[in-house]
This record gives structure tokens, sequence and C-alpha cells, in this order.
């Protein structure tokens, strides 16, 4: 009997060790899983503190390096759609040539230019400055280098230059204006969904893509776009003066596009050459000093994060606004 029993009492011994045993390692796997979780917590702080303050630091950085002590030939890139909140955006374009043409050191301001075009309003504030810019600084000469493509809102901008110059290969022209939409008023009806809009103007919801056109409506819209080819026109003809072959070409504000050699022929370019040769061979100072704004790391973040929602309701409803292209 007394061996049964102290039998039953190292059993009940070994029971209590194996629940004190698992309650120490269950304890101890939560504590590193605890201790797991606010390393990465930490962690991704610490990222975003750097990533911060590289967006903070970069910006100054290139200032910097957008500025000498010796005679330089200003490089401004404007790549890309020209829009707002772009890398080619007027505010970003427009404070690279400020900054150029107050810099004593700059001889000479070169455009290196590779766009289809964009926006009128953000090309017209371009050439508006550079235009303003070229007043009050005589001295310094504005010189539009078009790479692979300057076409429409970027042949706008190019147009505002002392001198255009281009490749032999590139696309050049394309002075038109263009709007675009789609229309899904038999998509709906074969849905068999009902459209209702509540307007307080006759002619409030003209561009909304889910109702029919009205002929005077389409008439309107295209005196819109009429209106503003005229102004790209006008703003071409000002800046290119008497090198434009424009009375025995007058196909040139068609919005056909040109190759660089057919643009040196009908007066849209002044030479070819790329914006080495321009800074060596024209300005005369080879040493090229880059006065870009750029997007910090920090707003091609936000950039990739999301477009704006504004952006993403046009593309959803299907319109798309004046552009020069």
């Amino acid at each position: 009997m007394s061996d049964e029993w102290k039998s039953s009492s190292s059993s009940g011994e070994d029971a209590k060790s194996w629940k004190l045993l698992e309650k120490a390692l269950l304890s101890s796997v939560q504590e590193q899983r605890r201790s797991r979780r606010w390393g990465i917590f930490f962690k991704l702080l610490t990222f975003i503190y750097l990533f911060g303050a590289l967006a903070l630091v970069l910006p100054a950085l290139d200032l910097k390096s957008a500025s000498t002590t010796t005679a330089h030939t200003a490089l401004i890139e404007i790549r890309g759609m020209i829009a707002d909140r772009e890398e080619a955006s007027a505010d970003k374009v427009v404070g690279s040539l400020r900054a150029a043409f107050e810099d004593t050191n700059t001889k000479g301001v070169i455009l290196r230019i590779n766009s289809p075009g964009g926006s009128p309003v953000q090309s017209g504030y371009i050439y508006d400055e550079i235009r303003r810019l070229r007043g009050e600084y005589p001295q310094t000469k504005v010189y539009a280098v078009i790479s692979d493509l300057g076409a429409s809102g970027a042949y706008y901008i190019a147009s505002a230059a002392d001198e255009i110059y281009a490749d032999k290969a590139s696309l050049v022209g394309s002075i038109g204006v263009t709007a675009a939409s789609f229309g899904f008023v038999e998509t709906m009806e074969k849905l068999g969904v009902e459209r209702r809009v509540y307007t307080s103007g006759e002619h409030k919801a003209f561009l909304d893509p889910f109702q029919p056109q009205k002929e005077e409506e389409t008439r309107f819209w295209k005196t819109v776009l009429d209106t503003t080819h005229r102004q790209f026109i006008d703003s071409v003809k000002k800046g290119r003066g008497d090198r434009l072959k424009a009375d025995e070409h007058p196909e040139l504000f068609s919005g056909l596009v040109w190759s660089g050699e057919q643009a040196l022929q009908l007066g849209l370019v002044d030479a070819l050459g790329s914006a080495s040769y321009v800074a060596r061979e024209v300005i005369g100072e080879k040493e090229m000093v880059d006065f870009t704004q750029r997007d910090t790391p920090f707003d091609r973040f936000a950039k990739r994060l999301g477009a704006s929602v504004a952006d993403r309701i046009a593309l959803w409803m299907g319109f798309q606004g004046p552009t020069l292209r």
C-alpha cells in the first residue's frame, strides 16, 4: 500500500513538473514573439526616420550641386508629360529657369527636351517665363535642344527659346490640340442602367459620357479647342518669327509631326545638334551644370502610393481635358 501511494505521489509530482515546464516554454515563446514584434516595429520606425531624413537632405544636396564658382552652361531637363504635379510641371521648370538665370556664372541656358507635350496651361506658363527672363537677362541666351521628341506643348515651350536644335531623326512639331472621352450610352442601355443627372444649367453636364451628344454642344466644345489652338499658333509665330515657313507650308499648324531634318527645312528648328554640341560650340562653355528641379524620394514614393482622386475620377469617367499633344 505504501509503495502504491509513493508511486501515485511521484506521478503527480511529474505531471506538475511537466505543466510548469510547459508554462515556462509557452511564456518564453510568447516573450520571443512579443520581442520580435517590437523589433519589427522599431525597424519600421528607423526606416521611416531615415527615409524622411533623406527626403529633407537630398533636395539640399541637389541645390548645392546646381551651383558653381566658374563659368558654365546651365542645363534644364523637360522630360515626360507636361502637367501639374509632374516632373515637367510649370512650378518645377520655372523654378529651375530662375535659378539658372540668377546664377552670375551662367553663360547660356539649354532646355533639353524629350516630351510629347501636355497641359496648354503649364506649357503657356513656362513659355511666358522664358520670354520674361530673356527680357530681364538679355545677355543670357536660351537654347532648346530636342532629343527624341519635342511635340505639341513641348514645342510650344521650345518656341520661346532664342534658338532650337534637334537631331536629324528627332520628332518635332504636332502643333495642335486634342481632347478625348468615351461614350457609354448604349452600354448603359444594354445593362439596363438609368442615368440620372440633375443640373441647374442647360449645358452643365455636356461632357457627361453617359448621355447622348448634342450637336450644338459638340460645336461649342470645338470652338474651345480652336481657341486654344489659335493661342498655340500665335505663341509659336511670336517665338519663331520669320524663320517659320508657314506661308509656304500651311500644314505646319495641322498637328502633323516631322523629323528633325524636315523640321530644319520648315523653319521649326534652327540647326541640328545635341546639348553637348550647343554647350561646346554655340555657348562656348562645355561644362554643364544641371539646374533641373526634381522630385524628392518622398515625392516619388507618394506618387507611386497612389494617383490623386481627381485624376482617378477623370479616368473612370473617360474624360480628358484639352491637351497639347
